[in-house]
């Protein structure tokens, strides 16, 4: 799936390095090269890159069980924000996940992060609640958003 100047597609072992690379810079406790090569091994999860001149931009995980989507993953290099590239990779993992007969996504969402939590909310997801100190380092409250499609 091309958009624009990037392209979004699915995410594979050659791109692990670079993920992790942005998952350290952007997360005090970052997923593993593991733990992502072994979440992108498994049938039902979706996990896509944003691709930008051969090198990877953002990137996004999505865990498919009975008809509901966790987003696990969700991040943008900072030099590439603002730039549609965390839209087009929802949209992209959307879609994805409609295909595999996911009717409603969920994601957390650190409390501070209003700039992730305004693109959320852009896409169509709403809050429905709250985990009290769900993150560390340092600890904070985590926003729950969901959205829910219905078939037209």
């Amino acid at each position: 799936m091309e958009s624009g100047l990037f392209a979004v597609r699915p995410m594979r072992e050659g791109d692990i390095e670079e993920v992790v690379a942005i998952e350290n810079a952007i997360f005090s406790i970052p997923w593993s090269a593991k733990s992502f090569l072994d979440a992108c091994k498994e049938e039902y999860n979706i996990y896509l890159v944003c691709e930008i001149d051969g090198k990877i931009a953002g990137y996004c995980g999505l865990w498919t069980v009975m008809g509901e989507g966790n987003i696990t993953n969700m991040a943008v290099a900072e030099e590439y924000r603002k730039h549609g590239i965390g839209t087009a990779l929802m949209k992209a993992m959307e879609m994805l996940g409609q295909k595999m007969d996911v009717s409603i996504f969920f994601l957390e969402v650190r409390e501070s992060n209003v700039a992730a939590q305004k693109l959320y909310e852009k896409m169509g997801y709403r809050e429905i609640g709250r985990r009290k100190r769900f993150y560390e380092k340092p600890v904070e409250d985590a926003l729950v958003m969901s959205k829910i499609y219905r078939a037209e």
